[in-house]
This record gives structure tokens, C-alpha cells and sequence, in this order.
């Protein structure tokens, strides 16, 4: 049975979809584990990301490659000892043959460490976008069909100070991996376009209050770039504006994300033409995305005015499973071979584009660089500015090359 989860959310009815779905396992029955944030200050995106998972196996009636998906969530709280917590339960206990998850950077990167020590397990990446999860050191059973956040950020600094005229910005982040990947792919084109990192101001994940943060940045500033997201973004983007603040920000992928702008209380006004990046825009006028939002949007009546960034992540990622179990007709055998074969070489036609893999089974995507804007009933959206095509995990910098620059941290990169 999946895992309890209290009532009186939208995670119950979720939950209680994909438990219909499950069957006793048994002979042309696979189980598939679905790993998010159900508890902490990502719980709003957790339960976005299963509402996205559901889709995908609703369209699939629940079955791949002849064979019936049982589906047993996990919860974590967005911390690496959590999912790997739940983890350990989904593949130890209720012996799940593919785990989909997790969602958020230092969980992937704890993921990745603990696929290699179950190798008769196909892990599938969540939303988790650290840059290191793949690319430092990968584990040959784990697969992310989501780009990460260094790619998200694909055209954002160049447009920042080029068309925007920002030269000098501080930054502000969650004090964890995923921040440390969006502040460097920013960076990287922001400083070699001219750009300037003032300072950078990082805090703990789950801050409820930024008043020392707000005291301390500095007149002499263009921008802020802000790499938060749920309920931290909120708490900063509202007491920033209470405070008076008054500089334009730069929205990093998840702060920008439909969970941030459809919340209550901050001043429209403020946050339209905030520039941004990243794997999906709101208001992109291809059919497949429209359809996409559309089904999303009769999905739930608590869903969000466009899909966020975590329920289309889980969604792909579950679609990539689902077709690759096609390919091989279900066949798990020998240490799922065929299987993983078809996982790494697949192109999956997704609702932003298509995506196949690199050698490190990392996604190349399409990306999309945005502005806020406010449609005509009020609600804000992320208006297309422009696609930028086939976006790699090196950004078309050789492997080897891209490595010297170090893996993002809290003082990497700088700019010269």
C-alpha cells in the first residue's frame, strides 16, 4: 500500500488516485516508487510534482510494456537523510523495481550515492536539478530526463545585462546545492558578458524571516538574482517589499515557478518584466504544451494556472519510464539491461520538446528564457522571450573543459 499521508490535502485524493491503481504484486505487475516532498517547506511542490506523475500514468491507464504499474509513494521533507529514508523503505521494504524521485538538489545528490548500492533498482530523477548529481561521478542506474539548474539558466545572464542594462547584482539563495547550480549557470554568462557579483547571501532552508538579509543589501546595486523557491521565495519576495525595497529582481527557475506566483498578498506591479529561465514557459504557443496545460489544469481542481516546474518534471520523467518499458516489452531481466539500454538511448517527445540523453544520462532539452507578466484576469505568468535550442549539460563547452571550472558551491563560481 503507499505510504500514509494525512487527510485533508490534495495529497490525500492524489494519493488515494494512484493507490486505485495498485495491485497485490504478483506475476505482469511491476511496482513503481514515487519519491517527493510531502512534509516541510516544498510541501506545496511535492504535491504538484505527484499531480504531474499522475497524469502520465493516467494516460498510460496505468500500464507499460504489457505489465500492470503498481505505484507506492514515498515522502521526504527536501532533506538528503529524508528521501533517503523513504528511499530505503521503497526499495529495502516494499521492493519497488524503478524509483521515480527525488525532487529537490541535495536529495538527488544523496540519491545518486544510494543507487549505486542497490543496482538491481532503475532510479529515475524527480525534479532534483543539482548539476553534480550527473555530472561528478554518476551512477550507472540513475537517469535524469529533466536538465539541470546550471542549463535552466541558459540565456538569463546575457539577457540580464545586455537587454536589461543590470551591471552589478547581489545574489540570494537557499543554502544548498540546487541555489549553488542556478547562481552558476547565471553567473557564468552574467560575468562574461560584464557583469558583476557584489555579494552573494545564502540561508537556510525553510527562513521565515530575511530582515538581516534585507538590511544588508546594498544602494549601489542594479538587481537582485533570487535562487528560492515554496514558501522561501514568498517569505523574502513579501518582506523585501514591506521593507520598502525597491530594486528589480532576476528570478531564478522556482522563483518565478507558478507555486510562487500564485500565491496571495505581494504587489502585482513589483514582479512584472522580472527576466528569467528555465525548462518551461506559461504562455508558449506550441500545441503540445497547450494541450499539456490543459489536461493539467482538469487534473485537480487545486492545480495551479499552469503546470509548475516539479509536476512537468515528474511528468517526463515518468513518461521516459513508460516508453522505455515499451521499447522492451516490459522485460526487467538481467539486471534490467534491455531496459536501461532503451532509457539511454530514447528520444522522448515531451510537452517543452524533445529530449534524449548524454553519456552521463543526463537530459539535453530545450530551454526558455522569460519575463513576468500579468494576463488580463490578473494572474502572473511567464511570458516567452525566446527558446534557446538543444541545451547540454556543459553548455556546449567540452566535458573536460567545463570540469575546470569547479562544481558550484558558495564561492564558486566568482567573477574575475
Amino acid at each position: 500500500m503507499p505510504r500514509s499521508i494525512p487527510h485533508g490535502t490534495v495529497l490525500a485524493a492524489l494519493v488515494a488516485g494512484l493507490a486505485l491503481s495498485g495491485v497485490a504484486h504478483a506475476d505482469g505487475t511491476l511496482k513503481i516508487g514515487v519519491l517527493a516532498t510531502f512534509e516541510g517547506p516544498f510541501t506545496i511542490l511535492g504535491e504538484d510534482s505527484l499531480r504531474g506523475a499522475k497524469m502520465a500514468f493516467e494516460e498510460h491507464k496505468y500500464t507499460a510494456g504489457g505489465k500492470k504499474l503498481e505505484v507506492i509513494t514515498g515522502s521526504s521533507d527536501a532533506s538528503p537523510e529524508s528521501a533517503i529514508k523513504a528511499a530505503r523503505k521503497l526499495v529495502e521494504q516494499d521492493k519497488v523495481d524503478i524509483l521515480i524521485g527525488p525532487l529537490s538538489g541535495d536529495e538527488g545528490l544523496a540519491m545518486r550515492d544510494y543507487a549505486k548500492t542497490q543496482p538491481q533498482v532503475t532510479f529515475i530523477n524527480g525534479s532534483s536539478a543539482a548539476e553534480p548529481t550527473t555530472l561528478v561521478d554518476p551512477a550507472p542506474n540513475f537517469y535524469r530526463f529533466t536538465t539541470d539548474g546550471v542549463q535552466w539558466m541558459a540565456g538569463l545572464g546575457t539577457y540580464s545585462y545586455q537587454k536589461k542594462g543590470y551591471k552589478k547584482v547581489i545574489t540570494i539563495g537557499e543554502d544548498y546545492s540546487y541555489p549553488y547550480t542556478q547562481v552558476k549557470g547565471f553567473m557564468i554568462e552574467f560575468c562574461k558578458a560584464g557583469g558583476h557579483v557584489v555579494d552573494k547571501f545564502w540561508v537556510p532552508l525553510g527562513t521565515k524571516d530575511y530582515a538581516s538579509v534585507v538590511s544588508k543589501i546594498p544602494d549601489n546595486i542594479d538587481a537582485i538574482y533570487v535562487a528560492l523557491g515554496g514558501s522561501d521565495a514568498i517569505n523574502f519576495i513579501t518582506q523585501y517589499e514591506q521593507a520598502g525595497g525597491t530594486k528589480p529582481l532576476i528570478g531564478g527557475s522556482i522563483t518565478v515557478d507558478q507555486s510562487v506566483l500564485s500565491s496571495k498578498g505581494k504587489r502585482r506591479n513589483y514582479l512584472i518584466g522580472t527576466p528569467s529561465a528555465g525548462p518551461l514557459a506559461d504562455d508558449w504557443d506550441d500545441p503540445k504544451w497547450q494541450a499539456f496545460v490543459a489536461a493539467y489544469k482538469k487534473s485537480d481542481a487545486k492545480a495551479f494556472n499552469s503546470p509548475t516546474l516539479f509536476s512537468h518534471g515528474y511528468y517526463i520523467e515518468a513518461i521516459a519510464m513508460m516508453q522505455a518499458l515499451d521499447t522492451v516489452k516490459g522485460d526487467l531481466a538481467d539486471g534490467h539491461k534491455k531496459f536501461r539500454e532503451a532509457l539511454a538511448t530514447e528520444v522522448v517527445d515531451t510537452p517543452t520538446g524533445k529530449v534524449h540523453l548524454d553519456h552521463n544520462r543526463n537530459a539535453i532539452g530545450d530551454e526558455f528564457l522569460t519575463e513576468i507578466a500579468a494576463a488580463k484576469d490578473g494572474h502572473l505568468y511567464n511570458k516567452v522571450i525566446s527558446v534557446i535550442k538543444g541545451v547540454n549539460q556543459t553548455l556546449g563547452v567540452p566535458e573536460d573543459e567545463y570540469k575546470k571550472t569547479g562544481q558550484p558551491s558558495r564561492e564558486n563560481p566568482a567573477c574575475p
